[in-house]
């Protein structure tokens, strides 16, 4: 209950008013049954835009972060997401990725739709990042299709760090649903995982027409964030 009065009457019409986003290939969204949409990542925001201009609900899969923060804010923040229709998911240790699926596949069961980000982070800096498999097992598994969506703007409006949003056109575009029935039953085969996985990004970047980098965005930031602390303590040469 509190999922459509966040939609229709708390945050859905503010999120509309500041952002006023446009939208394009809503057709393309199934009015039933169980369906993945699989976006690009690019701002807190995006969490939230897309289940305002959607007319099913639909659920996404977010970090266990989001659940765990201390304090009251950290409560009103779990709180929030919960009633958002977000499902925590912890991304560390080796059940991680496990985990995702098992829940993703949860929501498909009751032929819902499912929101994911392959990339499995925010881009940091607005390009598109390599996609994780897990997209691709939920999407066999399930026996579903894919809808690719590539949220425009909203790194603008509002990039990793900024609170309060700032006024910048954002359009929502959804793709084609893609059928990877011709895969069935081979949700194992790690070849056709990636190759499933590279199709979707692809259909994302046209969607988008961002620059993509085929490196995991995890990876990359851990890498850049390495180099910037070299920068700032560099080592001292050994005598």
């Amino acid at each position: 209950m509190f999922y459509y009065l966040l939609k229709y009457v708390l945050l859905g019409p503010l999120l509309r008013l500041v952002f006023r986003p446009r939208i394009e290939g809503l057709e393309h969204i199934p009015e039933s049954g169980a369906a993945i949409v699989a976006g690009n990542h690019l701002s807190f925001s995006d969490h939230f835009l897309m289940p305002a201009v959607l007319k099913r609900r639909i659920t996404f899969l977010a970090k266990a972060e989001y659940f765990t923060g201390p304090g009251v804010k950290g409560r009103l923040t779990a709180f929030f997401f919960r009633s958002a229709g977000q499902i925590p998911v912890d991304r560390s240790g080796k059940e991680a990725g496990q985990a995702a699926i098992r829940e993703g596949l949860g929501v498909l069961r009751k032929d819902e739709l499912l929101g994911i980000y392959p990339e499995g982070t925010r881009s940091h800096d607005g390009r598109l990042y390599k996609g994780k498999v897990g997209v691709a097992v939920m999407a066999l598994r399930a026996q579903v299709p894919v809808i690719p969506c590539a949220m425009i703007g909203t790194f603008e409006a509002q990039p990793p760090g900024k609170v309060i949003p700032n006024i910048h056109p954002v359009v929502i575009r959804f793709g084609k649903p893609l059928d990877f029935s011709r895969y069935a039953g081979m949700e194992n085969e790690k070849a056709i995982l990636r190759a499933i996985t590279d199709e979707i990004m692809y259909a994302i970047l046209k969607l988008s027409d961002q620059e993509y980098v085929d490196q995991y965005a995890a990876v990359v930031k851990a890498e850049e964030a390495a180099a910037a602390k070299e920068r700032k303590f560099p080592r001292l040469p050994l005598s």
